[in-house]
């Protein structure tokens, strides 16, 4: 849905997303509306208005325009579209029933679980069985909207510094984490101060996280640190690396070229000398030759053979491809386009993934490992199933599992302020010397 929204007219964008987003959180709801108003689904044009018109309006208080507004509109919408006028009447029909009935119509779709928490079954079942104590909170989290949250870049400003100059600009906020900061109300990033020269950047509180798990604690030396942000796009922990370290070297991979190129975008914002460079190419050689402090490579992380210099890191960053089961506040659409058969499929690259970076960390170095997801099985199994087989994987202190929430419920974590935040698993593991 993101790569569809921005194709909208850049005056249109912010209303179109919240329409859409909103849709997709209570599409559940509105599918089993439209089973009850008509068995038979209409063409598919048809049938996303329909749906999209329910989700929108199946309760007065949810609704961004009055419901019969919304009615009125949707109709119109119809007859105006060259593939979805013979529908008109059909749409028009469906909707004046659902005003005539809806408390009816809300009551037969009480039973079907996937109306009720408006998530398909199958993930309501799985997160009842990987938190059964929390399960009901996650999916309520997933309905609301999630705040803006930014990284305060600690090269240019403190946190305080950063919170004054967004007073000053009439933004309000507030400190979260050791370097965060949410706003109140989200804004576009052009009125954020400061942030077309690197001074902050828009990231989650728990993704936040990542780089100072792993650079606290690696060993230093008088050579710059090596690290490697193994899936790297669109960039935002590799930023927050060289900010928590000015002096490493990083090399950062994605397989899509075309996420590379936002790597660099990225990099460049934050005034980080970074060049694209080819998979074939040495990496030392153009680390010497240019002495730049970022590189970034497309290629497959598992296919090392492709890009590996065969130098080992001092610390990876592997933030594995996974369900996003963990930011359904953040793209509601991702509920409904997973299938329960991607989980396995997931977990297998991620554990293939695995086995491919950890023989690149140096004895002492440490592999950090995690998934915005919410799943045990590309967080909690997958990390045990690693270690089991992997005798010289030694698991430190770790967050575990961030259910989304507004107040972090982690033991390990539950003075440092996160504030709201998304759900993520993080794993830090240190290869043993032999």
């Amino acid at each position: 849905m993101t790569a569809a929204i921005e194709a909208v007219p850049k005056d249109l964008r912010p209303g179109a997303q919240a329409l859409s987003f909103q849709s997709m959180r209570w599409w559940g709801r509105a599918v089993a509306l439209r089973k009850c108003l008509a068995r038979k689904a209409p063409p598919s044009q048809a049938d996303a208005l329909l749906c999209t018109a329910l989700a929108l309006s199946w309760q007065d208080e949810l609704a961004p325009y009055p419901v019969h507004t919304l009615v009125n509109q949707a109709v119109e919408a119809a007859r105006r579209h060259k593939d979805m006028r013979a529908q008109a009447p059909f749409i028009n029909a469906c909707l004046r029933r659902f005003l005539r009935e809806r408390e009816a119509l809300l009551a037969q779709t009480e039973a079907d679980i996937t109306a009720q928490w408006s998530h398909p079954a199958w993930w309501v079942k799985r997160l009842q069985t990987d938190h059964p104590q929390k399960w009901q909170d996650i999916l309520q989290a997933a309905q609301s909207a999630a705040p803006m949250t930014l990284r305060v870049n600690a090269q240019h400003h403190s946190v305080q510094a950063y919170l004054q100059a967004l007073e000053a600009q009439g933004i309000s906020a507030k400190a979260v984490g050791d370097v965060g900061v949410q706003l109140t109300k989200a804004v576009p990033v052009q009125q954020l101060p400061g942030f077309l020269e690197g001074h902050a950047s828009v990231q989650d509180a728990a993704a936040q996280l990542a780089a100072p798990l792993l650079l606290k604690g690696l060993q230093k030396s008088d050579q710059a640190l090596r690290l490697l942000d193994a899936c790297a796009a669109p960039g935002g922990k590799t930023g927050h690396l060289m900010e928590c370290d000015p002096t490493a070297q990083v090399l950062a991979l994605d397989v899509d070229p075309v996420r590379c190129e936002r790597i660099q975008q990225n990099l460049d914002r934050l005034k980080v000398r970074a060049e694209i460079i080819a998979a074939g190419e040495r990496i030392q050689q153009n680390l010497d030759r240019l002495k730049v402090r970022a590189e970034i490579i497309a290629a497959d992380a598992a296919d090392t053979a492709d890009w590996w210099d065969g130098q080992s890191f001092d610390g990876i960053l592997l933030d594995a491809p996974c369900t996003a089961s963990g930011i359904g506040r953040r793209h509601p659409d991702v509920r409904w386009l997973r299938r329960e058969t991607d989980v396995p499929q997931l977990a297998a690259i991620q554990a293939k993934l695995l086995r491919a970076l950890w023989p690149l960390v140096k004895p002492g170095g440490r592999l950090l490992y995690c998934t915005c997801s919410v799943f045990k099985a590309e967080g909690e199994t997958q990390i045990q199933t690693f270690v089991q087989h992997n005798t010289d994987a030694l698991i430190l202190p770790s967050p575990g599992h961030l259910t989304p929430s507004g107040a972090t419920s982690d033991t390990s974590l539950r003075d440092n302020g996160m504030g709201e935040h998304d759900g993520f698993y993080y794993a830090l593991l240190e290869k043993r010397s032999t």
